[in-house]
């Protein structure tokens, strides 16, 4: 064999930089075991341990420290560690609103919205869609008189055509996004995640986000959906604002008529007037007796907004002084909003006056009930000043900020301003402070208030600080956003995977089990089957695994459970390779030829097989990572890495190793007696009865159809219509109709899905309640909902796991989908003819991919509801569904490669008839053995995985097992033989 001094210097190479990469996890692992040891138990002590480490010298062969090493271990996935995956959509609505100086010109917006729901649709390029959309709605209308300004004059001439201004505004959309990934990447960054991942979705407006070992979801919406407009206003007092209340209250007593309306609200806001009432010793509040005896159909308004009072020296109750002007619990906000947006109450609140909540709700320390107590928010008044309705000092007069502490234990934000932000600071609180009565100034983040102080005095020198009911993460992510800056446009969650931390340590458990068990399963059946052959294929696959996850250290990787999945099928798939030659070496054997050149010739013949068959499964592997996202890619990543280290391993060196037994005369065998004559003389009649099998096969797909209908369509996954899943787990086993009347009149008299997810104590919960609602607090709203469901059950819960997917997401899942099945058998297609020269055997083969997507399917309706595990059809299937499709073309191409070779042994380009017929048999029957025995080893594998691997993989092993059996049969009964009826031209 020549180069075999290159393959061990490669090896070697390869070998060290595995033993490098995987190196730092031994490192790692010491000083966080020190740290569990120091900590004895203690989850604060651990972390400052492992925080004071950061920069200790841990790794002293190379001078690396923790921190650096900690960065270069194995990158576990959500799945296994826990953790966040987000996905981000810039709005690209409001920023072409902004552009346009918020327009209020009818067919723009109309145009806006249109294209915004062709986008939700699955459409693509937003700023197309809109000018297409704009231009139908008036054609005779210039965009640049919307667009072209003072700020813009350079680049955007007031006649500028629609086409420039097209391009005018997709440079903007894309700097925007580039902008809001910098920002977006500076904030995780502060955060302080490990190992975060972060990629732009090219093409699109979303952002792609991964932060393993985070749990706090409210956190990281308010980190990541922050716009960090900070903006400083002037505020009204309560005496100010008192009468333009009492003429709010007095025009809704008048608006609501309806007794039913009026007794609605009165007996909402009973219950929480009257528990308000009773915190006047907590908050100094105090029910004035003339609002105690109105009676609440006359005053909807003060029935939930608590009027700040205290008790005068004469007994009466006055209006407390002070920026605060209301006081709601936290259930009537929502209340108090619609009050305030209904049109007649618009149009008596002065333009010079807006209100805003305060950002955290404080807790009044009154319980209503178990795990549960009031909490209020504070409303504030703002005052308008200037004509322009821009604040009194914006976010850019400030340089940087930092979490600080007030009166050493206080958390707070301090700000350093700009020196034209210092000068203005200084007018400002001048001004506030000089008059008879002392001004607050609202600080306001993303139209809340953070603090609204009361200025004592003239402040200069530029500093000033942000205060209030706050924890150090509070002022820390606060800090964090205001350095980051503001994001160019609105962002917001589309879609977001959240796993919990003993989901995580089960997956881990779970996929290290099914590894260990398959990879045993298939040392002992090539050990058994090839006896000493076998061992020298063992050999290769240990080297194997080695070099697959050297690998993916080395490049960064993330390790997801599919990933798993994904190594110990490359080992199944790689163990292809070594039987296609081991068959072709007792082939050659069988002809008399000795050891030595029978070896040689069966590696010869194999090659051919073997780069065809792992080429096809690269293609497909490839396409998986592109349309693919999250779990699909971390399988496709380690799919095409295991098949490069796959093809190094199990033929370059497996033939070194050969080559050294044969020079040390050491006796090599490739069976024993009992595989000596397994598969010889076998000469089925496929092409004769491959009628039969059409028969069959239509007969299976059409009854799919039929339970197609019957079932009401595919059983779709989130991923594919939207929505929240929830994966809960109880103590106790439950009843999932109970569940379903128990979360109804909690997601507002929507019934949700519920489904036994692998165990009775263990449920999948998906629901559509506000999926469409674009509030960052929607999430929030939609979990409470959801514990408010589950808690009368009286069996303790955890929510292990949750998903949310919006309908643009489902929709570009699905499309993404679709085209990953058709650009596959394209590029089958492509290969084939280019490989074969010759379309009949692409048709057949594409035929034949067409025949086990239907057939998948088939099986997957069928069988939905029969099995006790979930056949839904998401993501992970389209994985399946293209494994399964790559499984079908290693098969036929082997078979076009023995049709191709006897071809050419008998000098002949092509053969028809009954000629035809015999060779197409003799190539499925030589064959046979190496289809057999690795649609076996792969099925065992998949078994093994499918028993111990856990419930989250079990539907996409399910889809994997059975795809597996119908490429066999496919590539056997199908593909290659319907290449007869497909006919062949005489030459």
């Amino acid at each position: 064999m020549q180069g075999k001094g290159f393959i061990k210097f490669m090896a070697i190479l390869l070998g060290i930089v595995c033993v490098y990469s995987l190196s730092f996890n031994l490192v790692t692992s010491k000083v966080e075991n020190d740290a569990k040891a120091y900590a004895k138990g203690d989850p604060d002590k651990e972390k400052a341990y492992l925080d004071s480490m950061a920069t200790v010298k841990v790794y002293p062969l190379f001078g690396f420290d923790y921190q650096f090493a900690k960065s270069k271990e194995i990158n576990l996935g959500l799945d296994l560690k826990g953790g966040m995956n987000v996905t981000m959509e810039i709005s690209l609505t409001e920023l072409v609103k902004s552009l346009a100086n918020n327009t209020d010109d009818a067919n723009f917006n109309q145009a806006l919205k249109t294209a915004q729901t062709q986008l939700n649709a699955g459409g693509n390029d937003y700023i197309a869609l809109f000018i297409n959309e704009f231009e139908r709605l008036s054609p005779n209308v210039k965009l640049a008189n919307f667009f072209s300004n003072q700020d813009n004059a350079t680049t955007l001439k007031p006649d500028a055509s629609n086409g420039e201004v097209k391009k005018y505004l997709s440079a903007q959309a894309k700097s925007a996004i580039d902008r809001s990934f910098d920002i977006i990447r500076s904030r995780i960054d502060g955060f302080g995640v490990v190992s975060p991942n972060m990629q732009k979705q090219e093409g699109t407006n979303r952002i792609l986000i991964e932060m393993p070992g985070v749990q706090d979801k409210e956190r990281v919406s308010r980190l990541l959906q922050g716009s960090a407009e900070l903006q400083f206003w002037k505020v009204y007092n309560a005496q100010e604002v008192y009468p333009i209340l009492q003429n709010i209250n007095n025009t809704l007593a008048a608006s609501l008529k309806s007794n039913t309306t009026a007794k609605a609200a009165g007996d909402t806001t009973a219950a929480s007037g009257g528990k308000l009432a009773g915190l006047a010793k907590n908050k100094a509040i105090n029910d004035t007796s003339a609002l105690k005896t109105e009676a609440l159909a006359n005053n909807p308004l003060f029935a939930v907004l608590n009027v700040p009072t205290y008790q005068a020296e004469n007994g009466q109750q006055q209006l407390r002084p002070g920026a605060v002007v209301g006081w709601v619990a936290k259930n009537d906000t929502a209340k108090v909003n619609a009050f305030f947006r209904r049109p007649e109450i618009a149009s008596i609140i002065p333009q010079s006056l807006k209100f805003m909540w305060s950002v955290k709700p404080t807790d009044m320390g009154v319980k209503t009930g178990p795990g549960s107590s009031v909490k209020i928010y504070d409303l504030y008044a703002i005052k308008v000043t200037s004509t322009d309705g821009k604040p009194d000092l914006g976010g850019e007069a400030i340089s940087d900020a930092r979490a600080d502490f007030q009166d050493g234990n206080k958390p707070e934000v301090t700000m350093r301003m700009t020196g034209e932000g210092a000068i203005k600071w200084k007018k400002i609180t001048a001004e506030a402070s000089s008059g008879p009565e002392k001004q607050a100034i609202a600080i306001v983040l993303d139209n809340t208030v953070y603090s609204a102080p009361t200025v004592q005095d003239e402040i200069s020198g530029g500093n000033s600080s942000i205060t209030g009911n706050f924890t150090v993460e509070d002022t820390q992510d606060l800090a964090n956003i205001l350095k980051a800056g503001k994001l160019p446009a609105p962002a917001r969650i589309a879609g977001s995977y959240v796993v919990g931390p003993t989901l995580g340590a089960q997956a881990i458990h779970d996929g290290l089990i099914s590894f260990v068990i398959a990879f045993i399963v298939i040392l002992i059946f090539m050990a058994l089957y090839y006896h000493r052959a076998g061992w020298v294929a063992n050999f290769a696959l240990l080297l194997n695994l080695f070099f697959i996850i050297g690998t993916l250290v080395s490049l960064g990787a993330v390790l997801t459970l599919p990933g798993i999945a994904g190594i110990v099928l490359t080992i199944g798939l790689s163990v292809d390779a070594n039987i296609l030659i081991f068959e072709r070496i007792r082939e050659e054997l069988a002809q008399g030829k000795n050891t030595a050149l029978a070896i040689k010739e069966g590696f010869k013949h194999a090659m051919p097989s073997i780069i065809d068959s792992n080429v096809t499964l690269f293609i497909l592997g490839s396409i998986l990572y592109v349309f693919g996202s999250g779990p699909v890619q971390g399988f496709a990543t380690t799919l095409c890495i295991g098949i490069l280290s796959s093809l190094f391993a199990a033929v370059a060196i497996s033939r070194v190793v050969f080559d050294w037994m044969l020079e040390s005369k050491q006796e090599i065998t490739f069976d024993n007696k009992y595989t000596h004559n397994a598969f010889k003389n076998v000469a089925f009649n496929f092409v004769g009865r491959r009628k039969i099998y059409y028969i069959v096969s239509t007969a299976i797909i059409l009854l799919g159809f039929i339970f197609y209908f019957k079932n009401g369509g595919l059983n779709l996954g989130v991923d594919f219509k939207g929505g929240r899943t929830y994966l809960v787990h109880f103590d106790k086993a439950v009843s999932t109709e109970d569940l379903k009347t128990q979360l109804n009149p909690a997601f507002g008299k929507e019934t949700p899905e519920v489904k036994t997810a692998g165990e009775d104590s263990q449920v999948k919960i998906t629901t559509t309640f506000h999926i469409e609602d674009q509030d960052p607090k929607t999430d929030k709203v939609v979990e409470d909902a959801l514990i408010k469901g589950l808690t009368p059950l009286n069996n303790k819960f955890e929510i292990m796991s949750s998903q949310k997917v919006t309908p643009i997401i489902a929709s570009d899942i699905v499309n993404g989908a679709f085209y990953a099945v058709l650009v596959s058998c394209l590029f089958m297609f492509i290969y084939i003819v280019v490989r074969f020269k010759k379309w009949q055997y692409g048709l057949g083969a594409v035929i034949a991919l067409f025949h086990d997507v239907l057939m998948v399917l088939s099986f997957y309706t069928i069988l939905d509801g029969v099995m006790p595990f979930s056949l839904e059809i998401g993501q992970d299937f389209i994985a399946a569904i293209l494994t399964v499709m790559g499984y079908t073309m290693t098969e036929t191409v082997v078979v076009f490669d023995r049709i191709r070779e006897r071809l050419k042994e008998s000098g002949k380009d092509d053969l028809h008839g009954e000629e035809r017929n015999t060779l197409i048999n003799f190539a499925l029957n030589s064959t046979l053995s190496r289809t057999i025995l690795t649609s076996l080893t792969v099925f065992f594998v998949l078994l093994v995985i499918f028993v111990f691997g856990g419930d989250s993989i079990r539907g996409f092993i399910f889809a994997l097992l059975i795809g597996r059996i119908i490429g066999t049969y496919s590539s056997l009964c199908i593909s290659t033989p319907i290449v007869i009826d497909l006919g062949t031209s005489k030459k």
